[in-house]
């Protein structure tokens, strides 16, 4: 399937924000989503298909370190492309703007999301006990040298 990526825009996080609450135990409100708007300080990224919105990335920067806050795909998108795409958007942007690397978490039970880390060529560099909660779960800290 092909995805159209595109920088998110504030009309967008209404929609944004679904994809959010159905994704995650303990979502960000539209407010929190809405900081990534920052163009100073983030890449917030979205991927569109039939013209919807069915995913976003969104990504922290200070000086050349970057940090992926979230990524999520509308479930009846998921498994077809759509994170690829976005993760593949993204890390071209970040090498742009000459980034050192790139670091995440995921839920030590996200074998998916670990592969599709690991295809982009994150590395996991450690463990966070405990982590996430609903349910409670270690993170695998991912990183990618750029």
């Amino acid at each position: 399937m092909n995805f159209t990526i595109s920088e998110a825009r504030e009309e967008l996080l209404p929609r944004i924000q679904r994809i959010e609450q159905a994704s995650f135990s303990l979502p960000w409100t539209e407010a929190m989503l809405r900081i990534q708007l920052d163009r100073n300080s983030h890449i917030f990224l979205t991927a569109q298909a039939a013209g919807r919105i069915v995913g976003y990335i969104g990504l922290m920067y200070v000086l050349d370190e970057g940090y992926i806050s979230n990524v999520a795909v509308d479930a009846a998108y998921r498994r077809r492309g759509a994170a690829d795409a976005l993760v593949a958007e993204l890390i071209r942007r970040c090498r742009e703007m000459l980034l050192s690397f790139v670091t995440l978490e995921v839920r030590a039970g996200n074998a998916a999301a670990i592969a599709l880390y690991e295809k982009h060529g994150f590395r996991a560099v450690g463990r966070r006990r405990g982590y996430y909660e609903k349910p409670r779960e270690d993170a695998i800290l991912m990183t990618l040298d750029l």
